[in-house]
């Protein structure tokens, strides 16, 4: 597929992308047995990168990669025509099916509750649907959904009692990092298979931040270089997430999950109905959807990349409402792929090449705060303890990431 080329218009209230027409091979734009996407909403025109490009190192999608990521944080991966690419969209195809399983029976009579780990200060593991809140006055969110760490051991589960074994499923697992977290068994009986997706999607993000390394000037001898921070021997807060948002009342459809910025590097989703919105950057910006498109991820930026770069990436609002049009009616399921650095890595600014801005001066002094504690601070600072009516006192403001500089004005 050729590059789509874009062409930006800045001004004092918007940056406006234009992707050039689509090619042939995007006829079709729907996914089958589903409803279509409505052609009467607002779509955020998203640039178009060819990840058989990226692989050949060509150096023009390797510049519209970089441009991107600091303009805007989210675009489109074509993930077609490349042996990696094509591993990763049959995958997901096949674990579309397990998630469906897994919240409709996944557990048996059981439900999910039980590896709910929140409780444990986990992050892994059944997040129940309401039991987050998606604003600061304790509205309640409407999806579930169920973390998996990623990178999976190849040695066969443990047996235990019931519908449940001993999920040693991670790379952290494998290396005897952390004990390993019980799981339903539909998710140990697919171990191959989500081995597969996380080792796919482990090397696709290497390569993005292999070439955003290039243009941030840091080498691979660098001990910034962005792939040693995220490394598949090291413990991270890497995840596999399935989630299920069911229809919402016709007289009451909301948004399901609230607005925020990822916590981690970057964010592979792959989902088939709308409903995720960005707010591009402008003070007269308004919410627009982000069409899915077969063949392709959606890839965005999280919090760690402003960081790391003093704010020169961008790591976008987004939000998840109620599927536009007819799609509505249809339960959205989304599967998703979370790449963070390793636990112990500290998110501040990188201090080497010659490209990351100085902080300012004046400024106040950065945050120390480690990968781990950040994810978990976020993560489970939206979470309402069972017995409460909603959070408690200051852990919204906690949990808030990099939005502050998501909403950014370009002057």
């Amino acid at each position: 597929m050729a590059t789509t080329m874009t062409t930006t218009t800045t001004s004092t209230t918007s940056t406006t992308t234009t992707p050039a027409p689509p090619s042939a091979r995007d006829d079709d734009l729907n996914f089958p047995d589903l409803p279509p996407f409505p052609t009467d909403v607002p779509t955020a025109p998203l640039l178009r990168l060819s990840l058989s490009k990226l692989l050949s190192d060509d150096s023009d999608e390797s510049a519209c990669l970089f441009s991107v990521c600091k303009e805007l944080g989210f675009f489109y991966l074509d993930l077609r025509g490349t042996d990696v690419g094509e591993t990763i969209l049959k995958d997901a195809d096949q674990l579309f099916e397990v998630g469906r399983e897994l919240f409709e029976n996944g557990a048996g009579e059981t439900g999910l509750a039980e590896f709910d780990f929140s409780k444990d200060g986990s992050y892994f593991g059944y997040k129940g649907f309401g039991t987050g809140v998606i604003d600061k006055a304790g509205t309640r969110d409407r999806n579930e959904f169920y973390n998996v760490r990623a990178l999976l051991a190849s040695y066969p589960p443990v047996e235990s009692q019931s519908n449940r074994t001993q999920s040693q499923v991670s790379k952290d697992d494998l290396l005897s990092l952390i004990p390993p977290l019980p799981a339903p068994a539909v998710l140990t009986t697919n171990r191959p298979l989500l081995e597969s997706y996380a080792l796919a999607a482990h090397t696709i993000t290497t390569l993005l931040l292999t070439h955003l390394c290039t243009h941030l000037h840091l080498p691979p001898t660098s001990p910034c270089y962005l792939p040693s921070l995220h490394r598949l021997t090291a413990p991270s807060a890497d995840v596999i997430r399935f989630v299920k948002a069911p229809p919402q009342p016709v007289a009451d459809r909301r948004v399901a999950l609230g607005e925020h910025t990822d916590f981690g590097s970057l964010t592979l989703l792959f989902n088939h109905l709308g409903g995720l919105q960005i707010l591009p950057p402008g003070r007269d910006a308004q919410w627009v959807y982000v069409r899915p498109l077969p063949g392709h991820a959606i890839v965005n930026l999280g919090d760690a990349m402003v960081k790391f770069t003093n704010g020169l990436l961008r790591s976008n609002i987004h939000r998840v409402v109620s599927p536009p049009g007819e799609q509505a009616e249809a339960t959205r399921y989304s599967l998703v792929y979370f790449a963070r650095a390793e636990d112990e890595v500290l998110l501040r600014r990188l201090d080497d090449g010659d490209v990351i801005p100085e902080l300012a001066e004046g400024a106040e002094p950065e945050e120390v705060i480690s990968s781990r504690e950040w994810v978990l601070r976020r993560a489970l600072g939206k979470r309402v303890v069972k017995g409460e009516e909603g959070l408690r006192e200051g852990e919204w403001d906690k949990s808030l990431g990099t939005e502050g500089l998501s909403r950014r004005s370009y002057l």
